[in-house]
């Protein structure tokens, strides 16, 4: 019964300090998950700066002395005895010692870590005189205790179980019908507080749940083996030091950290936007059509443009109403204290399962493609769709861990990449439009939800890294394509000698890229440059930056060139792109799918022997391209391949850059360090759920997005040109402001 009222307990009153000291459960071996919050696994390091100049005491018995060493291991791993940490027995009663620490407040600790009962019930046989006389001396200590709580901490670690089988003769009599109606005493005592509506001792629960799935392994029956004592010592440093340190993935015991002053501009520009949209619904309807959405990365068109009526004056505001909403939400998930968050924890069926799933999900929804020429518009959005799942499964799962999923996925990343080389390349080449509207639209859809996060969720810009790399790689494509002389494939029909214009930027773009890659220092030298650094720098180092782009520094121009190479072919008719025809002569086509199933088996091998995620990076940007080329080769090569895709991994696709975005703070939890509980206690139905809004959301804000660009990026010249100067205007004082915070002292 005790028991269950702590549990309402926790689930009425929201605590995560509470849930932190009092429940939990195994993910895995030694992983200990709090119930609905994070606990931070902390380094020597960390525990010596939280510690520092701060007394923490531990007093009791024989199992208070092992809780005391586990904790001490945590800031000294060698366990290595220093005059800051001593270890002594207690020769008067716990009483007198109490109050010679509120007598002399210069000895008073700052935490103190206190339980027993194991000797009292073996002393007496487990009498119930014994058990009463032990509430009476709770209660005579409790005032004290609970003076040194404040402002210290105190916690009362309550007795974990016994195996009685396991126990020696001398010790039978410690049972666990014994050690529960202690416990039941002690939280009798330490809940019912007279100073205070919230009891100031805070009970210490978790080790003892951790320690029921555990004590089997015990060697005595008594003492706790090390794993389950390491869960004590953890929480209890999670609890003080949380708040202290603050760390991205230990949401248990933080408190919210107030808005900023960005942050309470966007809510007062969202409220705003929201009142002018409810007086123009007010004064009258004003119906609009979506324009058909533009793909984010070549922005052609699904369908004519004539096809949309134009955006009436409610439009806008009505989108700003739902973004603000939205955010709300993104704030309330991941800013707040509303819902509950838990850490990830990697097993092969948590990540294998789910890819079973959804690709009998992607096979079962397969239609008859509109076109076969290779990559037509339906199989790069399926392309883009199985990806950005396969990699929302790899985030959720933690799968990071495992070596061989890490390094395919990284193929998955880098493939993205090939495909905004590809894609942009294909669309300069063919249409020649380097017009100002053209790269306007382009940056805004890429970058309005990541730009309103920064804002909302107050992250830096490279927090969300792919964004920053695509717009990267966009502005370089466009440099490249757009530089003196302009080529396009019209041009080379009078003469192939352009084709050598092509190679020859394509080569000068190969050697910018291995300049940069070069020497470290240089690139970070000229991205740490002023205002430059303000988009680049994470935690005030360029450090992540130079990581994300030279990871995949080549991925960009390889399908650049693999784009010339098809469209130069393409245009000579040497494919054979008709329905149901193989793209090549008989005897190619078989060699060349020979060659693609083989380097995909090597490759994951390869994959599967690799000892640290470093060496693999190493060879990663070399090789990636041989994976992504198997596969359009696979996909491509038979004629009724090309004629099928998956409308679900299509629907997906569409969709990919918001699903990436928006599982940082709505699917995932503390910044991608853990996972989002909306539905506690019953992972798969919370899942389906966090799922199912995750979606939604990424769906709308996709409509949002183009609904905006409509408005913010205007075909006309000069109205575009006086927004961009009003937006370079307002950025450059934003980020004059920014610098300023930075450099004045205690900012």
């Amino acid at each position: 019964v005790q028991e269950l009222c702590i549990y309402l307990k926790l689930a009425v009153c929201g605590d995560s300090c509470e849930w932190l000291l009092s429940r939990g459960r195994y993910l895995g071996e030694n992983v200990w998950q709090p119930y609905g919050c994070m606990m931070h696994r902390y380094k020597s390091i960390e525990a010596k700066a939280c510690l520092a100049e701060k007394r923490v005491v531990f007093l009791g018995d024989s199992r208070i002395r092992q809780l005391f060493y586990s904790f001490v291991k945590i800031i000294d791993p060698d366990q290595q005895k220093h005059p800051g940490i001593k270890d002594k027995k207690a020769n008067n009663s716990v009483k007198e010692r109490l109050l010679a620490w509120i007598r002399e407040p210069a000895a008073k600790p700052d935490v103190v870590v206190i339980g027993a009962a194991t000797w009292s019930i073996k002393l007496h046989g487990g009498s119930s005189e014994t058990l009463q006389q032990y509430r009476a001396n709770l209660t005579a200590i409790a005032v004290h205790l609970e003076k040194l709580a404040d402002p210290g901490a105190v916690y009362w670690v309550l007795q974990d179980p016994v195996n009685e089988e396991m126990l020696s003769e001398s010790r039978k009599m410690i049972t666990n019908q014994q050690l529960d109606l202690y416990n039941a005493a002690a939280m009798g005592v330490f809940n019912s507080s007279k100073y205070n509506s919230r009891p100031r001792v805070k009970l210490l629960a978790a080790s003892r749940q951790a320690a029921l799935e555990t004590i089997g392994q015990s060697d005595d029956g008594l003492h706790l083996p090390e794993s389950t004592r390491n869960v004590g010592a953890m929480v209890l440093m999670n609890s003080f030091c949380n708040k202290v340190l603050r760390p991205i993935d230990g949401s248990c015991c933080q408190t919210l950290s107030p808005l900023n002053f960005s942050q309470k501009l966007s809510a007062c520009f969202f409220l705003g936007s929201a009142v002018v949209f409810m007086v123009l619904h007010l004064l009258g309807s004003n119906r609009h059509r979506r324009p058909v959405p533009s793909d984010v990365e070549s922005l052609e068109e699904k369908k004519p443009a004539t096809a949309a009526v134009p955006l009436g004056p409610k439009a806008p505001f009505q989108a700003l109403c739902k973004m603000g909403l939205i955010m709300g939400y993104f704030y309330l998930c991941d800013r707040a204290d509303v819902f509950m968050k838990e850490q990830k924890f990697y097993t092969n069926s948590t990540f294998f399962i789910p890819l079973i799933y959804i690709l009998v999900l992607g096979v079962f929804y397969s239609e008859n493609s509109k076109e076969t020429k290779l990559l037509n518009r339906e199989q790069t959005d399926e392309w883009k769709g199985w990806m950005q799942l396969v990699i929302l499964i790899y985030h959720i799962s933690g799968a990071s861990a495992f070596i061989p999923v890490y390094m395919h996925v990284r193929v998955l990343v880098a493939a993205y990449l090939f495909q905004t080389g590809y894609g942009h390349f294909s669309f300069f080449w063919l249409k020649g439009d380097f017009g100002l509207y053209r790269v306007c639209q382009v940056l805004f859809r890429l970058n309005f939800l990541v730009l309103v996060l920064c804002v909302v969720m107050d992250r830096p810009y490279q927090f969300y890294y792919f964004v920053p790399l695509v717009t990267f790689w966009f502005v370089i494509i466009y440099s490249t394509m757009a530089m003196w002389p302009q080529i396009l494939q019209k041009r080379t029909n009078g003469s192939s000698m352009w084709h050598l214009g092509v190679l020859a930027k394509l080569l000068g773009l190969l050697l910018f890229i291995c300049c940069f890659a070069f020497s470290q220092s240089f690139f970070e030298r000229v991205f740490s440059m002023w205002p430059i650094s303000e988009l680049f720098e994470l935690n005030g180092s360029i450090h992540e930056w130079w990581f994300r782009w030279k990871l995949d520094r080549f991925a960009v121009i390889h399908g650049m060139v693999f784009a010339f190479i098809y469209l130069v072919l393409q245009k000579r008719q040497v494919l054979s792109e008709a329905k149901g025809e193989l793209l090549f002569p008989a005897k190619i086509s078989n060699l060349l799918l020979f060659l693609s199933v083989v380097s995909f088996i090597t490759y994951s091998i390869w994959a599967s022997r690799c000892k640290t995620k470093r060496e693999c990076n190493e060879m990663h940007p070399y090789i990636s391209v041989v994976q992504i080329l198997a596969f359009i080769l696979i996909r491509n090569i038979p004629g009724y391949a090309r004629s099928i895709y998956s409308s679900f991994f299509s629907w997906f696709g569409k969709i990919s850059l918001e699903l990436f975005i928006c599982q940082y703070h709505i699917w995932l939890a503390a910044d991608t360090k853990g996972i989002l509980v909306l539905i506690p206690g019953n992972p798969s139905v919370n899942i389906m759920v966090s799922t199912f809004i995750f979606v939604c959301v990424a769906h709308e804000i996709s409509l949002i997005t183009n609904d905006l660009a409509q408005v913010v990026i205007p075909k006309d010249s000069m109205a575009l040109l006086r927004r961009l100067g009003i937006i370079g205007v307002c950025s450059f004082l934003v980020l004059l402001l920014s610098r300023g915070n930075q450099l004045t002292p205690g900012a």
